[in-house]
């Protein structure tokens, strides 16, 4: 219990400056990191142990080809996309040197519905986010129309079922982290009644 007690200040500290990093560069998550990240993800709020949620990881040639399906998926629903356009989806992958895709993956469950599922997913994709800031690595949680594209997710090999949550743009910082606003808690929490 000491040792927990510890760290306590600093698990708060860390969850309370949390931000995220757009601007990311190599060197990609070490292996351990990545361990650790999905270590954490299992460990989001999950109603019976169902383990709703499933995930990808692009890296190296995979950020071309997910920026070619990107592409493919944009000329399928708008036939003609201008050359900048093109260009800007082929790129979208290659800011950052890795993407974890967070695939939702709800299981059939009487006790469990579907939306609970899906923040059980949600849920996850927070802790992989707070673990990585956790451990100096820069981090972003993007969705965008391309992860509600059904052509993404089936070139990305998702069942019908399933749905992208997020796509976890991750690498190394390439400038410090801001500091979050301040927390505007009395406009959004009340008590009831």
């Amino acid at each position: 219990m000491g040792i927990f007690r510890l760290s306590q200040s600093t698990v708060i500290a860390t969850l309370k400056s949390r931000t995220s990093c757009a601007q990311l560069g190599d060197p990609p998550p070490t292996a351990d990191q990545l361990q650790t990240l999905f270590e954490v993800a299992f460990r989001a709020a999950d109603h019976r142990q169902l383990k709703p949620w499933r995930f990808l990881v692009v890296e190296g040639e995979g950020l071309s080809r997910l920026g070619e399906l990107f592409l493919s998926a944009r000329q399928h629903n708008f036939p003609a996309p201008t050359p900048e356009e093109c260009a800007r989806l082929l790129a979208l992958p290659r800011r950052a040197p890795m993407i974890v895709v967070a695939i939702s993956s709800i299981k059939e469950d009487p006790k469990v519905p579907e939306v609970e599922q899906l923040l059980s997913a949600g849920a996850a994709v927070q802790n992989m986010l707070n673990a990585a800031f956790a451990q100096g690595l820069g981090a972003i949680w993007r969705t965008g129309d391309l992860a509600f594209n059904r052509q993404v997710a089936t070139g990305l090999g998702l069942a019908d079922s399933e749905r992208i949550v997020a796509f976890l743009y991750l690498g190394t910082p390439k400038v410090p982290p801001r500091a979050p606003p301040p927390a505007d808690i009395k406009n959004h929490v009340s008590h009831w009644p």
